[in-house]
Order: structure tokens, then C-alpha cells, then sequence
């Protein structure tokens, strides 16, 4: 038997089983019709409870966070190939019996919260058959593969420290004086003989005496 086979004959899900979920957690994610999923399983193995079934093995109430409620579906999903069962395919689906309204003030039951968390069970375990494959594989994902976003902190800009001038000389230092003072630094310099080979010591001086 090609190992590919059923998941390739069940990997499409057409236009008209898919829709766009316009609100809520999963706002952006697909839904798939659930009646598409038993069409698939008939056509595939046959008239359920002779070519497939499914067992409930568990049925549980959860007290989950600010009052809301959820209900829990556990089930073995069975299909028949060849004319043998297979083993046991594991399944399980939520819903929420009792839904938290308007920031707290209201509470809403659910009273269709076991059978809506049997056909999300159902749903989990034809997965493992492959059905309707190409919608989780593409990232259309389900309400169980949206993690929360972890926000990533910005990242810190360099910052480049300002340039710091070097140190005058004391030549620099002498023309700036002179600059300041209103004094022409070349007819200075042609007064005092300085030069290229003027040592600083004495550029030194000469801004000693411009300062008294």
C-alpha cells in the first residue's frame, strides 16, 4: 500500500468546505466544515460504523481563568482498511460551556459545548489521517497553533560619541590670542622671528605675556 495515498486523496480541502474566521483569538485562521470531514472519512473507508467510527473515551469539565468554564472531548478514532481496523487514532476537542461577556459583567452557558467539543475532537484526529492537510501545512493553522506574540524589545541605536577636538598647540593657541586680542598673527610672527623652527616653549611664553 502507498503510505501517501488516503493523505493525498484528503490533503485538499475545496473553496466551499473553507472559510475565513472573522473574529475572535483566531481572527485570520480557517475553518474547515466539519460535514466535509465525515463526507471525506465515508468516501474514503465507507459508511461510518462500518468503515470508520469513533469511541468517546473521555468527557471532562475545566475551571480555566476569570470564570470561564471549558468542556473537554477525548475520542479513538477507528478506520477500516483492507477489511481490518486500525489502531486507535486520538483525538481531543474543547469548547467553552460557560464564555465570560462584556468585560465580566455577563456569563453565557453553552449547552451545545460537548457536541462542539466532539467534532473539534473529531477534527484533531483526522489530521493525523491527513484530512484537509494543505490548510494546516499552508499556515492556516487552527486555535491551537496561535501562540501568544512575544513582543521583542527594540533594539537600542548606537550612539556614536561626539568627536572631541584635539588639543590646540601651543601655536594655535598663540594665533587665537592674537585673533582675539585683534592683533594680525603674521605681522606678529614677522615682529617676534618666528618661524617653522620656533620651539612650543617659546610660543608658550609669548601667550603668557598676551594673557598678563
Amino acid at each position: 500500500m502507498d503510505n501517501l495515498k488516503i493523505y493525498n486523496n484528503v490533503a485538499t480541502v475545496p473553496d466551499n468546505a473553507k472559510k475565513t474566521i472573522q473574529a475572535g483569538r483566531i481572527k485570520g485562521m480557517t475553518d474547515i466544515n466539519p460535514m466535509w470531514r465525515i463526507k471525506t472519512l465515508t468516501e474514503q473507508f465507507g459508511v461510518v460504523g462500518y468503515g470508520w467510527k469513533y469511541v468517546i473515551t473521555d468527557k471532562k469539565i475545566i475551571e480555566g481563568a476569570n470564570g470561564v468554564v471549558c468542556a473537554f472531548v477525548d475520542i479513538d478514532l477507528f478506520v477500516k482498511i483492507d477489511g481490518e481496523w486500525s489502531e486507535a487514532i486520538q483525538g481531543t476537542g474543547g469548547s467553552q460551556f460557560v464564555s465570560v461577556e462584556n468585560g465580566g459583567k455577563t456569563k453565557y452557558t453553552n449547552d451545545e459545548c460537548f457536541k462542539m467539543a466532539l467534532t473539534d475532537a473529531l477534527s484533531v484526529a483526522c489530521k493525523s489521517l491527513g484530512i484537509g492537510a494543505n490548510v494546516y501545512w499552508s499556515g492556516g493553522g487552527s486555535k491551537y497553533d496561535n501562540p501568544p506574540k512575544v513582543e521583542t524589545p527594540p533594539k537600542q541605536q548606537k550612539t556614536t560619541p561626539p568627536k572631541q577636538d584635539k588639543p590646540k598647540t601651543s601655536r594655535e593657541k598663540l594665533i587665537a590670542k592674537l585673533k582675539e586680542k585683534g592683533i594680525d598673527p603674521n605681522a606678529y610672527a614677522v615682529e617676534k622671528g618666528l618661524n617653522k623652527e620656533t620651539p612650543p616653549e617659546t610660543y608658550t611664553k609669548l601667550l603668557a605675556e598676551l594673557e598678563e
